[in-house]
């Protein structure tokens, strides 16, 4: 079995524990092992991390370009590698998993040529022959906690930026998908980052967490993934200060309209709500649909469904992939019993895929639910797989008041051919990210991203915007030591 080491002080190194990864697509055979450290070892990535850290931040910009440059060029050439293992422990399909290498890349460019601007203002100052300006600098370690679902473009689009600005890092990508995270601290390495600067830390969590979380050398935690375990971070840094970045849960939902081009409406909540199964914290996974046309929107959703092909990964013909792991395939398979419980109606779907080879993987059939009330458990909290519950609604108030509705506020988009009311649901729909006649899906590296309340905390990801969190603020006057002009 393929033996992953791990990237600590510059070196490629493994220990004595080992960490089975599996394939979602059949979980009988695993795909790799990976280290399982232990506290000493978590410890010992931060002295690396504390070192790399006095170098890089004085290294120069323009070098700092340079090798992230130089690694997103090794990204692309070694993309058909790299989408094979994001498809060998993740699950999604080979051309996901190849936008999300080759989207990777794209964060390590976009924030190599930030790297080469100053970050800071020039000010007016009241003071004769004096000039003020604000720069930004780094901050200092920061941890980096990854999710299982984008195990590649998720820990790009956290460490493109906080390495573009000078500081270093101790990632740990999730425990179920690690080794799409060793491609890209491989790259980095492979580009000439300097040792110290990056620390990929693999393990238990229960084993490694106090390590991990409890180092007084750390100045921000930048983490995505579930709500309870984000909210346990948060919680352990009450007293400390420490900078927390979330971007946690998320029910999107998208509104469609009597005016909507309802096919087209129809193909981009299917690509919204079951491209890698429903596993993105902004796939839509409610539907709230003027009545007028909630029987005709509802008939052409379930057909378009009922095209989408179940299958491993690695098969071109696959459209809807496996879920991430049987836990996975288990909890959403009970949320969607417990919403039939509740009242809900199957429309196609709501069950697990077992036929043939597909019995030893993790694979649900792609479900819409209808006959939902505001108060299923379904439409209100996050299910992260390929459910999509229905909903008509008598006008457009109750449309945007079902989508406030929420204690997240991620993603929303609405279908509409009427301008007034596209730009009137931006305004009103209280999430980060607002789509108009598009999927709520497919946030490019350039624009912020982030969600309202428990989605996400005030730090936003990606665009310029990112560097609030990985940098501070200082402001610098000068007295230039003019003498005062006289009158001649």
């Amino acid at each position: 079995m393929r033996t992953e080491e791990i990237l600590s002080g510059g070196e490629w190194v493994r220990t004595g524990e080992w960490i089975d990864v599996h394939d979602p697509a059949d979980v009988r055979t695993p795909v790799a092992r990976i280290p399982a450290l232990a506290a000493k070892d978590v410890t010992r990535a931060y002295d690396h991390a504390e070192r790399g850290f006095a170098v890089w931040k004085r290294t120069s910009p323009f070098v700092r370009a340079r090798i992230m440059t130089d690694a997103a060029r090794l990204i692309r050439d070694r993309a058909d590698a790299i989408a094979a293992d994001v498809t060998a422990e993740n699950g999604k399909t080979l051309a996901e998993a190849r936008g999300e290498t080759l989207k990777a890349a794209d964060f390590l460019e976009y924030y190599a040529g930030l790297a080469r601007q100053g970050y800071g203002t020039l000010l007016h100052d009241v003071r004769p022959n004096h000039r003020t300006h604000t720069q930004r600098e780094p901050i200092g370690v920061i941890l980096v906690i990854s999710p299982w679902n984008d195990p590649l473009i998720t820990p790009a689009r956290k460490l493109a930026p906080l390495l573009a600005a000078g500081n270093a890092a101790v990632f740990k990508p999730a425990t179920e998908t690690p080794i799409s995270g060793l491609h890209l601290a491989r790259a980095l390495h492979d580009a000439g980052l300097p040792a110290g600067v990056l620390n990929v830390v693999t393990g238990r969590t229960a084993e490694i967490e106090e390590a991990l979380l409890d180092d007084p050398r750390i100045v921000g935690i930048t983490f995505t993934g579930s709500n309870s375990v984000g909210n346990r971070i948060r919680r352990r840094l009450a007293d400390r200060n420490v900078r927390f970045q979330g971007e946690l849960g998320g029910k999107n939902a998208s509104v469609v309209l009597a005016d909507a081009d309802l096919p087209a409406a129809a193909r981009a909540v299917v690509a919204a709500a079951f491209g890698q199964a429903g596993q993105r914290c902004t796939a839509t996974s409610r539907v709230v649909v003027e009545r007028p046309v909630y029987e005709e929107f509802t008939r052409l959703l379930v057909a378009e469904v009922e095209t989408l092909k179940v299958g491993p990964g690695d098969d071109p013909a696959t459209t809807l992939c496996p879920l991430s792991s049987p836990r996975q395939r288990d909890a959403v398979l009970a949320d969607i019993g417990r919403a039939v419980e509740q009242g809900a109606t199957v429309l196609t779907g709501g069950r697990a895929d077992t036929d043939g080879e597909r019995a030893h993987g993790c694979y649900v059939r792609p479900t819409v639910l209808a006959h939902v009330t505001p108060e299923t458990a379904i439409w209100r909290e996050e299910v992260f797989g390929p459910v999509l519950a229905v909903r008509a609604v008598d006008d457009f108030a109750s449309a945007v008041e079902a989508v406030n509705d929420s204690d997240f506020g991620l993603a929303a988009a609405v279908f509409t051919r009427d301008l007034a009311r596209a730009h009137r649901f931006a305004d009103e729909a209280e999430c980060g990210q607002v789509a108009v006649n598009t999927t709520t899906t497919g946030w490019d590296v350039h624009l912020p991203f982030g969600g309202f309340r428990d989605s996400g905390t005030a730090y936003k990801e990606q665009g310029e915007e990112v560097l609030r969190f990985s940098t501070r603020l200082k402001t610098v006057a000068v007295n230039l030591g003019f003498p005062e002009q006289t009158r001649g």
